[in-house]
């Protein structure tokens, strides 16, 4: 198990990471791939059971699926740094003819990947397959995914979740990034989502609000909670409280980070923030 400063070490190198990759390409969304870093963090060093020998099935594994596929660079950064990938990989992101796009892709088999991401509001309905299919097979693991709050607006996620508390799916723990913010501006400008605590407890599942979304500590309990409330009859969902940007003071609260790469200035400053603490690419 991973020490409180060992996983905050990861998550401060995993910021590096972020912010060198879209810098290099001018390309990519650093905003909420900084603020959902510590919870993959905990999910990939404290909490998933997996094997780094990569098959798609996943048998008697946990699995996760990125439903918010445009946060690649944090999901990239982790994979590379729990062991699917040579870290110095992380060099080529978005790059013509590279594993590493901008949004997770499948045909060029990038280990940790098992589904394509980039249209929003279909994660759901793929990550409840998955546990479908190992109920089916008598596979005790779970399925974990994560959902940007924004991407909620589609229509699609609601079918999903309507589904999985239908149909019993008590083997899932689906997060939501509650940060507020989309590209366009707060979700309460764009499209208001309401209560979102009581909507998944109307549609019958179990709901946790994680408050301090980029505290480690406070993640490893709102996980383990969830974890501790699987097999009960209903599908789990974490609402997680993140801060856009976080960890990066300039480009926190706002939503202007969403798909904007720093300046040569502003990855300086990003960089003397977070001082190196595992080894850059």
């Amino acid at each position: 198990m991973a020490t409180t400063q060992e996983l905050q070490d990861f998550a401060q190198q995993v910021r590096r990471d972020i912010v060198r990759m879209v810098h290099a390409v001018q390309s990519g969304h650093p905003g909420g791939s900084l603020g959902c870093n510590e919870f993959l963090t905990v999910l990939f060093q404290e909490v998933m059971e997996y094997s780094t020998e990569f098959s798609m099935d996943g048998e008697n594994e946990d699995l996760f699926f990125l439903s918010n596929g445009h946060i690649s660079p944090v999901y990239y950064s982790v994979l590379a740094r729990s062991g699917f990938f040579p870290v110095a990989e992380l060099a080529t992101f978005r790059k013509l003819n590279t594993r590493l796009q901008g949004h997770p892709t499948t045909h060029e088999g990038l280990p940790g990947i098992r589904i394509a991401s980039g249209s929003l509001g279909q994660g759901m309905s793929v990550s409840l397959g998955a546990a479908q299919a190992k109920k089916l097979n008598g596979d005790k693991k779970l399925v974990y995914s994560l959902h940007g709050d924004g991407e909620l607006q589609e229509g699609q996620n609601w079918e999903a979740i309507m589904y999985a508390a239908g149909k019993n799916v008590d083997n899932y723990i689906a997060t939501v990034d509650y940060n507020k913010q989309q590209i366009d501006g707060g979700t309460e400008d764009v499209m208001p989502l309401g209560d979102l605590k009581a909507k998944f407890e109307a549609f019958g599942w179990i709901v946790l609000d994680v408050e301090k979304g980029n505290d480690v500590e406070s993640i490893k309990n709102g996980l383990a909670e969830a974890k501790s409330l699987t097999g009960n009859g209903k599908p789990v969902c974490i609402l997680l409280h993140t801060e856009m940007g976080n960890g990066i003071d300039f480009m926190m609260h706002t939503h202007a980070w969403h798909g904007k790469a720093p300046s040569d200035a502003q990855l300086e400053d990003a960089l003397n923030q977070n001082p190196e603490t595992l080894g850059d690419y």
